[in-house]
């Protein structure tokens, strides 16, 4: 029997890379006989996590349409749209000519393109995801080209609905694998407290870090903080931390400036509540834990879809939203102070589509079959 081979492609950040992962962890769960490979941008969660997933990585250039208006935003469209959207076609193009693939699955983003066109070209079969309430352009493109179209909201006027097939958001199992027992040595927390956990996606986030910094000295009188900071801002963080929060409270911040897989599941493991952007990724790992949030929409998100991701998510009681014009320090943490977290978090597991990666690679498989 000849191997299977799948080809993932998606764009820029850990919530294209992660339900990759999760999918092809599924996918050889139930057949062996398939390998992987992937091409995209050179991000950090690429390269760090694919690898060690036996994903083989070829990194291309590709571009990004920024749909907002400046002269900057005009020059860098025109060298992307001319130069870098083209070489990344042919990069794909190359690669999936020698390579053969069966199958493409996107997630979508900005690095997808330029496999999305290449593959059709070659007229291999294309699976989408998309992870948001509002389809981004990447998969607009992707989903016209697509023999199926995974999705993890309800409504989608973008696509036909005879390609659709509402399965959720992949989330890697070992998430919710982590113990608190793991956690207070993974954190060194002293436990005497709620844990607060603050994600600001893979990159992290200075705006909600600035909030948190502010808050700091009050919210450690009633809180354990663990705080991922982006890499950007990790030293800056410290370093205000440091100057601003009485020593005794300092031992219960914790600050990162990336959390790897067993890190995160150790994280949610020990977590009360959860603050954070509103990706689609966020909002399916926390609803399969249950986890309480607070939760603050990008505004600068493709055509909002962040806000409306929130939204949708907050309407059965899953989470409270604050957009950021309201994200200030007293305003947050009185709300922190009053949230029920016990029916936050019933209606959190009652939002989660915990079969995910399961339908996705059941579907990719019987198409390869």
């Amino acid at each position: 029997m000849s191997m299977k081979k799948i080809l993932f492609t998606g764009g820029g950040t850990g919530g294209h890379i992660f339900p990759i992962i999760s999918v092809a962890e599924e996918i050889i769960k139930n057949d062996a006989n398939v390998s992987f490979s992937y091409i995209g941008p050179k991000d950090f969660t690429a390269k760090t996590f694919l690898p060690l997933k036996n994903i083989k990585t070829y990194f291309i250039f590709s571009g990004k349409i920024r749909r907002y208006f400046s002269f900057e935003s005009i020059i860098f469209n025109f060298i992307d749209i001319v130069f870098k959207i083209p070489l990344g076609i042919i990069q794909s193009f190359s690669i999936m000519f020698f390579t053969a693939p069966d199958l493409i699955f996107s997630k979508g983003g900005f690095g997808s393109i330029p496999v999305i066109i290449a593959g059709t070209i070659l007229r291999i079969p294309i699976f989408t995801h998309e992870s948001d309430s509002v389809p981004g352009l990447a998969n607009k493109i992707g989903g016209f080209f697509s023999k199926k179209i995974f999705t993890s909201f309800e409504e989608y006027n973008s696509f036909p609905k005879e390609k659709v097939m509402n399965v959720g958001i992949p989330v890697r199992k070992s998430l919710t694998n982590g113990k608190k027992e793991d956690a207070f040595k993974e954190f060194d927390l002293v436990g005497n407290k709620p844990v607060v956990l603050i994600l600001g996606g893979s990159q992290g986030s200075e705006r909600i870090n600035d909030v948190i910094l502010e808050s700091l000295p009050e919210l450690l009188n009633d809180f354990e903080v663990i705080h991922q900071t982006g890499l950007k801002d990790i030293k800056r963080v410290i370093e205000e931390a440091s100057a601003t929060v009485e020593k005794e409270l300092l031992k219960y911040y914790h600050p990162y400036f990336f959390l790897d897989e067993k890190e995160m599941a150790c994280a949610y493991a020990i977590t009360d509540y959860v603050i954070g952007r509103s990706g689609g990724g966020m909002i399916s790992e926390i609803s399969l834990l249950g986890k309480p949030s607070i939760l603050i929409p990008l505004p600068e998100s493709a055509q909002d879809h962040q806000k409306i991701n929130a939204y949708a998510y907050a309407k059965n009681g899953s989470c409270l939203v604050l957009e950021e014009p309201n994200f200030t320090k007293n305003f947050f943490i009185d709300k922190l102070k009053n949230i029920d977290k016990e029916k936050m978090s019933q209606m959190a597991k009652e939002f989660s589509k915990p079969k995910a990666s399961e339908s996705i690679s059941q579907e990719i498989l019987n198409f390869l079959n």
